[in-house]
């Protein structure tokens, strides 16, 4: 995926968001940056290996919060179902 989908696609952001999309079977791929803590998102890692979710992991935080159109960088981003 990239991050034109991203851009285009309902979406939830936030590490906290993510996870319930995820335990909710919302989520359709989950984008984590390649910059966030490693405690913060391998929980998440875990989580999408669990369901088989693609993770996708080749953009900054920072790129991922400017494809949210927020001004702040994303440890994760889910794009929904």
């Amino acid at each position: 995926m990239t991050l034109e989908r991203l851009k285009k696609a309902e979406r939830v952001i936030g590490i906290k968001q993510v996870t319930k999309a995820i335990n909710k079977n919302q989520a359709l791929c989950v984008f984590i940056g390649t910059d966030a803590d490693g405690r913060v998102i391998d929980p998440i890692r875990s989580l999408c290996n669990e369901k088989t979710i693609p993770v996708e992991a080749a953009y900054t935080m920072g790129e991922l919060g400017r494809a949210c159109s927020i001004e702040v960088g994303a440890a994760a981003v889910a794009i929904l179902r």
